[in-house]
């Protein structure tokens, strides 16, 4: 797994490959025709992309004015859940999906910073189908990154990275492949 340092004590890991093509396929497709997907809406409009949520039972996640609710774990996303808990060392009760019809579906900067969420909290996140760029920005010096996330790559956001850095996948006007992204966080 590479690992890049932040500015502030933050940092990033990225698997390119933490599924294969193949295997990366077979859950896009799975999730496109399983999921219940749904446009949720906030105080400015509808949301530019789908979502859907698991998570262990009792357990809920807002942010945005949206509050999704536990409705436990069906068993293939138990096994994904499963096997980044293995690889990662860590632990994740929450799983929020988006889904990115083209590239119109965005999601504009942000910090996964929410207080149920801890102090440090880990976001890992799975990308399946097209790529999409993903870009973070430093909250006072404004310095940016990006990268390309393929199918099946594994993004990391660890350490101190939600209290100085925001990130996003911005529009692209470029035809692209839809995209899932799956978003494991640890609720408290």
């Amino acid at each position: 797994m590479q690992r890049t340092e932040l500015t502030d004590g933050g940092y990033l890991l990225y698997q390119p490959n933490f599924y294969v093509t193949k295997i990366a396929d077979k859950l896009f497709n799975y999730l496109l025709d399983s999921v219940p997907w749904k446009q949720e809406t906030f105080a400015w409009g509808k949301f530019p992309r789908l979502t859907s949520y698991y998570a262990d039972k009792g357990v809920k996640y807002q942010y945005s004015g949206v509050t999704h609710e536990a409705s436990g774990w069906p068993p293939f996303l138990s096994a994904v859940k499963d096997r980044l808990q293995e690889v990662l060392g860590e632990k994740f009760n929450s799983l929020l999906l988006n889904f990115y019809r083209d590239g119109s579906d965005s999601i504009s900067w942000h910090s996964d910073d929410e207080k149920e969420l801890g102090t440090n909290p880990t976001v890992a996140s799975i990308s399946l189908g097209g790529e999409r760029t993903f870009q973070i920005r430093h909250k006072t010096t404004k310095e940016k990154q990006s990268m390309v996330l393929n199918n099946g790559s594994l993004i990391v956001m660890g350490g101190t990275m939600q209290h100085h850095w925001q990130h996003c996948v911005p529009k692209t006007t470029k035809p692209i492949a839809a995209r899932i992204n799956l978003t494991f966080r640890n609720i408290l």
